[in-house]
C-alpha cells in the first residue's frame, strides 16, 4: 500500500507543478485519489494494475451511495471525484504503471450550474467599515479584503502576494496565478492609499513583512495561511448578515459583476480574472441579466 501513495504523493506533485499550481486543487485531487485506494486496500487490492472494470464499478456504487463519504454525495462532487480518478490514471498511463484508464468507461452526471453569490456594493461597504482602522491587525486585515475585493483575487493569490508584486506608483499589481500563469490588475486609488496606510502601521503590529518579500502575515510574522483567511473572511460575511454562501469566493464573484454592471468589457474582465476561457468568465454576464430582471420586477409599474 505504501507504492500506491508514494504514487499518489508523485502524481499530485505532477499536478501541481504542471497543471494547477493551486495548493486547494491539489488537497481535492489528494482525497479523491486517496479515498480510492483506501478502498482498495480494504478489499484486499494491492496493485493499481489489478483495478479493472468490476472493481471501479463497485467502488463507484459505494461512493454514490454514501458509504463512504459520510452521506450521499452531490452530483458535482461525484463529477470532480471521477474527473480526479480519471486524471490520476492518465498520469499512470504516462508513466507506463498501468496499460488502461478503467475510469474512462463511466460517463460524467449532468451538473447543474448554480449562478455564484455576489455582494451588492453596500454590503461591501459594510464589510469594509467592520474595521477599526486606528488598530494596526484591523488596518492588515482592511487591506486584505479590500485588495481580494479590487483585484479580484482567489484567495490563494492574495496569500501569495509579493511586496515586488505591488507597484503603488503605476498602480498596478503582478498576480501570479493558477499554473504559474502571470497577469496584471490595475489598483484603485482607495487601495493604494490603504496599502500606505498599512505600511505605516507595520511597526506597531509588530513586524516588518520584507523579512519574507509577502505583502500580508500573520500575527506570527509567517505568511497568510489559505485556510486562516479563509475562516476570516467567513465570520465577516457572516458578521454582516450575509445569507449566502460564506466563502471568500464572493468578493472575487463581486468584483468581476460589479464591473460588467458598470459598462466593463468582457474581455477586459477575463483578463483581470485569469481565466483561460471566455466561457468561465461568462457566467457573471448571466449574474449581471439576474440582477438586472431583480430590479426591473421590483420596480416596473407594469412588471
Amino acid at each position: 500500500m505504501q507504492k500506491m501513495y508514494k504514487i499518489l504523493d508523485e502524481f499530485i506533485a505532477y499536478m501541481y507543478d504542471k497543471r494547477t499550481g493551486s495548493e486547494a486543487t491539489s488537497d481535492s485531487y489528494y482525497r479523491d485519489v486517496a479515498r480510492f485506494i483506501t478502498y482498495l486496500e480494504d478489499n484486499q487490492i494491492k496493485d493499481l494494475k489489478d483495478v479493472d472494470k468490476g472493481i471501479v464499478f463497485a467502488y463507484v456504487n459505494e461512493l454514490r451511495s454514501g458509504d463512504i463519504t459520510r452521506g450521499k454525495i452531490s452530483n458535482s462532487t461525484y463529477a470532480r471525484n471521477m474527473s480526479s480518478l480519471r486524471s490520476f490514471y492518465r498520469y499512470l498511463n504516462e508513466r507506463h504503471i498501468c496499460d488502461s484508464n478503467p475510469f474512462l468507461q463511466f460517463k460524467n452526471v449532468h451538473v447543474e450550474k448554480h449562478l455564484p453569490d455576489v455582494l451588492t456594493f453596500d454590503q461591501v461597504e459594510r464589510i469594509f467599515d467592520v474595521f477599526d482602522l486606528e488598530k494596526p491587525l484591523d488596518v492588515r486585515n482592511r487591506c486584505i479584503v479590500e485588495t481580494i475585493y479590487a483585484c479580484g483575487l482567489r484567495i490563494s493569490e492574495c496569500c501569495d502576494l509579493l511586496l515586488n508584486n505591488v507597484d503603488r506608483r503605476q498602480m498596478i499589481v503582478r498576480i501570479i496565478g493558477k499554473g504559474n500563469k502571470e497577469r496584471i490588475v490595475p489598483i484603485t486609488d482607495a487601495l493604494v492609499e490603504k496599502l500606505g496606510l498599512f505600511k505605516a502601521k507595520l511597526t506597531e503590529a509588530g513586524h516588518m513583512p520584507t523579512a519574507t518579500g509577502y505583502v500580508f502575515l500573520s500575527e506570527e510574522g509567517k505568511p497568510y495561511g489559505i485556510r486562516t483567511l479563509r475562516n476570516d473572511i467567513q465570520n465577516l460575511l457572516r458578521e454582516i448578515g450575509w445569507e449566502g454562501k460564506a466563502s471568500p469566493h464572493v468578493l472575487r464573484h463581486s468584483f468581476a459583476t460589479h464591473l460588467l454592471e458598470n459598462g466593463a468589457e468582457i474581455m477586459s474582465v477575463k483578463e483581470m480574472l485569469g481565466h483561460s476561457s471566455i466561457s468561465t468568465t461568462q457566467i457573471y454576464t448571466h449574474v449581471n441579466a439576474e440582477r438586472l430582471k431583480q430590479a426591473f420586477k421590483k420596480t416596473h409599474p407594469r412588471a
